[in-house]
């Protein structure tokens, strides 16, 4: 039906000009919809306008249950085409993002650096103070803020505690670039990093460079040696409608594009299914946390290759597909068993989703 419209829209404006004139044709991006800044106002869609096999969503509801799911949210270009809550959650409920919240750092990193804060090639050391690692002080000095987006820091993972980032818990196993670990510490640090970057500290900054921009809710709370974040379903939506449109929040572009499609696409090669904290699909090969071997293929067969994703323990999901205009939010327990980042879960909830979608 859209195509259909377009196809008329184009026609009219190509019967109306004359030759010296330019044609108009709408892209998507001009179409695309943003929910308002506050309150519950937001637009829907029917499945059945987006040609979507609607005979198939009911075993949808079905697999989503048996999976512990308890808020699951699909955007087409912004307007809500798909949303439902189980086990007695709604939609002003919080659910902690847990690692799907590193691209909420990571973009928040590109906007420090955007405003001249930081770079990615500055020491951590410049920001955290000589000493905040059990290493020498030429291993501590070679980190950058880059490797810390990469999980290329080279810091001992087989240190007992690998969320643990007390100076005796960081101690060196190979140079920063040359080896890829999953490794939370490094991660968490950006944040006190940004604490000292930024003028009145990381949370300010997040609070009026971003959550305010694009009308998010939710906080971030400290839970042992993580600082994860609680939001809605909706409002994790909305962070990844904002990246549908590569940082461009309505008419407003939060953050250039040069670092946007950085964070986006591979960042090293030691990993290529990993951009800056961002999960990349469609790459020929992929590690997984707490795993050093590489693995041939693609990081989820099922889902489109230029799937885009925030993957946090116990399958929270954030997918953002820039090739069918989608967003998708996954809330809840671990479907399976408690695992970081990508499981299998990913894989197959993708095969359901494409009966639905195809």
């Amino acid at each position: 039906m859209r195509a259909l419209f377009l196809i008329h829209v184009l026609l009219l404006f190509v019967g109306c000009s004359s030759s010296d004139e330019p044609v108009m044709v709408l892209t998507p991006e001009e179409t695309r919809y943003f929910p308002p800044l506050s309150g519950t106002t937001w637009d829907t869609v029917d499945p059945t306008d987006l040609g979507w096999n609607t005979s198939n969503i009911a075993d949808l509801e079905d697999f989503l249950i048996d999976t512990n799911t308890e808020a699951f949210l699909i955007l087409e270009n912004g307007k809500i085409a798909f949303e439902a809550y189980y086990n007695g959650k709604s939609s002003t409920d919080f659910f902690p993002w847990n690692s799907a919240g590193k691209t909420l750092t990571a973009f928040t990193v590109g906007l420090a650096q955007q405003e001249g804060f930081l770079d990615l090639e500055d020491q951590t050391t410049q920001y955290l103070g000589r000493g905040w690692t059990a290493m020498t002080t030429e291993q501590e000095d070679a980190i950058r803020i880059k490797n810390q987006l990469t999980m290329t820091s080279g810091g001992d993972f087989t240190n007992e505690n690998t969320a643990c980032y007390d100076p005796e818990c960081l101690t060196f196993k190979a140079a920063p670039g040359t080896e890829w670990y999953y490794y939370n510490a490094y991660y968490t640090l950006l944040q006190p990093v940004l604490e000292a970057a930024t003028p009145n500290g990381f949370e300010a900054f997040f609070e009026n460079e971003l959550k305010t921009k694009i009308g998010l809710d939710g906080r971030w709370v400290s839970l042992g040696y993580n600082n994860v974040y609680f939001s809605t379903a909706r409002s994790m939506a909305r962070f990844g409608l904002l990246n549908l449109n590569k940082g461009k929040w309505n008419n407003t572009q939060l953050l250039n594009t040069t670092y946007w499609e950085a964070m986006t696409t591979t960042s090293q090669e030691l990993n290529p299914s990993y951009g800056y904290l961002w999960w990349l699909n469609g790459k020929s090969s992929f590690k997984l946390p707490g795993a050093t071997q590489s693995f041939n293929g693609k990081l989820i067969p099922n889902a489109p290759d230029d799937l885009i994703a925030g993957l946090g323990a116990n399958d929270k999901k954030l997918y953002v597909v820039p090739s069918k205009n989608l967003v998708i939010v996954r809330l809840g327990p671990a479907a399976y068993a408690e695992d970081l980042g990508p499981t299998s879960y990913d894989n197959d909830l993708w095969g359901v989703l494409n009966e639905v979608l195809n």
